[in-house]
Parts: structure tokens; C-alpha cells; sequence
């Protein structure tokens, strides 16, 4: 029933093409109990079992290409994956070459070689820490239990929803505060190596840039967002020897985490397209510093694709316009 759906009117190609994308983070060796929605190998072989049932997947680039001269096929899919995280290279890239397919790695490029994101540093902070409270009043985030693997995870999301849209500075301060009181210690490991985003450039995947500290755009001047993103095209451009035309707005809510201007000075830098974190199908007319993404998380076939087919739908995403 998908396939028959996706091949009529809720996916065409052509004039009418919709290009659907998908974008993941993380595919871990095994379930984490603090964060079970976020696939595993299993899960993530699974997932592109169903994919590959119903969609064409394309690169990228490539299907931006044929999107914009109306020649993008029916039921086109492209992925794509955010941040750099090591695992991309270690658990996602065999399970995408058992497929036969390609996938687009957004790399945020001052935390390759033993770096770790400020996130990260929170949730591994709670995620390690033997208290069963962590005390975080002195710093302004309140009292968290963190005895269970739900309680660690109400924890770290409340924590990262003070702390998210605070200046770059501020956010690492505050997140090496927090693995201090909690007294964990942290792994150097959890994002790639250069040699590893060589390795997924050399077995066939498309590297894309990032910025390079992973910062809120909208929260910056036009200087320092247009030094976040040139400055992660060069580090990828002079590390790979050759051109990186793909962007991704991080955590790329429009109008909240960019704005309208940051896809001018995307296209200013010499990228060809970007994208973001809006929900949604982009058509032939879609603005290409702006394609939507999207993933379903559930976990049978039928509401995987029926949700799937709930965001072809979608021909009209947010897009940033202030």
C-alpha cells in the first residue's frame, strides 16, 4: 500500500517532484536506555530496509540538482546526518553500504579529533555520573534526580532546554560546570577523526559542512556566522581536496535557530545548497538554501510509512523569513 501511494500522487517526479530527506545523528552499537528513540545498528538496518522498499535514494547534491530542473524521479529520498559523531563512520556507513546507499555527513568541524560538543558533555555528564541527585542550583539549573534511566533523561533534556540558546562561551562554561558537580568522567571519543570523514568520503558518501562550533546562528553577528560557516567549508575543502557545496543550519529550526539572512551568506560563501531541521517535502520552486528534513521514528513498517507518507504532504515547510 505505501509503495502504491508513493508511486501516485503523494511522491511524483518531474515538475511535480517532491524530495523527501532525512536526517539522523547518532547510530549506536547497542539500545541506550536513556535515549531508546535513537536507533541502534539493528534499528537503523531495519529503517533502511523499509526506505529502500519504497524510495529511490539518491545523493544529495544530486537530487538537489534534479529537483531544481524539474527531473527529480518519483518517490526520491536522500539522508543526511548531523554533527560527526564517530559512530557515523563506525555503525552507519556498513549498514548504508549493505544497502547500496549514500548519505550526506554535516560536519561540525572543531569537534573532530578527541573534541566533544557541549551537549554531549551534559548528557554524558548525567548519563556517568553515581549520584542519585545532581545539585545544579548554584549554577541557576535546579535540582535534578537522576537515579534511573528516565529520570537521567528528564535531567538532560531540561537541563539543555535552559542552556541552548545561550552564546557559545556561555553553553561550554556552563556544561563543564555541570560535569564538574556531577563528577563523571567523560569519553574524548564520540566524534570523528579526519581520517574517518576521509574514509566516508572515500567509500562514496557526500561530506557537508556545518559551522564550526555548532552555534545558534540567529544568536550571532552577521561576522561570526559568516566565519562559523566559511571556516567550516575551508577546514572540509583543504582536508578533502575538493569542493564542499552542501550546508546545514545547526539545529536548524527556521526563524529561530537562523534566519533568512544566514541562507544569503550561505549562498555569499560559495555553498549550493542548504538545509534545515523544518519538516516536510521540497518542491521544484522550493528555496534550495532552505530544504526541509525530516525523520519518522516509529517502529513497525506501517507507521514508519505512513508517516512518511503524512510529510509528503507537507509542500509548504517553514522557512526562515526574517
Amino acid at each position: 500500500m505505501i509503495s502504491k501511494l508513493l508511486t501516485g500522487a503523494m511522491a511524483p517526479g518531474g515538475s511535480q517532484g517532491r524530495l523527501s530527506t532525512l536526517i539522523f545523528h547518532r547510530v549506536l552499537s547497542e539500545p541506550d536506555p536513556i535515549f531508546p528513540g535513537e536507533p541502534d545498528i539493528r534499528r537503523f538496518d531495519e529503517m533502511l530496509g523499509w526506505v529502500k522498499r519504497w524510495f529511490n535514494v539518491l545523493p544529495l547534491d544530486r537530487a538537489v540538482h534534479l529537483l531544481a530542473r524539474n527531473e527529480l524521479p518519483a518517490r526520491t529520498l536522500t539522508i543526511t546526518f548531523d554533527d560527526g559523531y564517530a559512530d557515523n563512520a563506525e555503525n552507519a556507513l556498513p549498514v548504508l553500504q549493505k544497502h547500496g546507499m549514500s548519505a550526506t555527513f554535516f560536519i561540525a568541524t572543531s569537534f573532530l579529533n578527541g573534541g566533544r560538543m557541549w551537549n554531549d558533555t551534559v548528557i554524558e555528564a548525567v548519563r556517568n555520573t553515581d549520584r542519585s541527585e545532581l545539585d545544579l542550583i548554584e549554577i541557576g539549573l535546579g535540582r535534578h534526580t537522576v537515579a534511573s534511566p528516565d529520570e537521567k533523561r528528564a535531567a538532560i533534556e531540561s537541563i539543555l532546554r535552559q542552556i541552548k540558546y545561550e552564546l557559545p562561551a556561555d553553553r561550554l562554561e556552563r556544561a563543564a560546570a555541570i560535569a564538574k558537580m556531577a563528577g563523571s568522567r567523560l569519553s574524548d571519543r564520540l566524534m570523528m577523526r579526519s581520517d574517518q570523514v576521509r574514509v566516508l568520503r572515500d567509500s562514496g558518501m557526500q561530506i557537508g559542512a556545518h559551522t564550526l562550533n555548532h552555534p545558534i546562528l540567529a544568536r550571532l553577528s552577521d561576522a561570526d556566522a559568516r566565519f562559523e560557516m566559511q571556516g567550516s567549508k575551508a577546514f572540509l575543502e583543504d582536508l578533502l581536496g575538493e569542493e564542499i557545496p552542501l550546508f546545514a543550519y545547526p539545529n536548524g529550526r527556521p526563524d529561530q535557530d537562523y534566519l533568512s539572512r544566514h541562507a544569503i551568506i550561505a549562498r555569499e560563501v560559495g555553498f549550493a545548497a542548504a538545509v534545515s531541521t523544518a519538516p516536510g517535502v521540497a518542491l521544484p520552486d522550493a528555496d534550495l538554501f532552505q530544504i526541509p528534513r525530516f525523520t519518522p521514528w516509529d517502529r513497525t513498517a506501517m507507521r514508519f510509512g505512513l508517516r512518511m507518507l503524512m510529510n509528503t504532504r507537507v509542500t509548504r515547510p517553514a522557512v526562515a523569513t526574517t
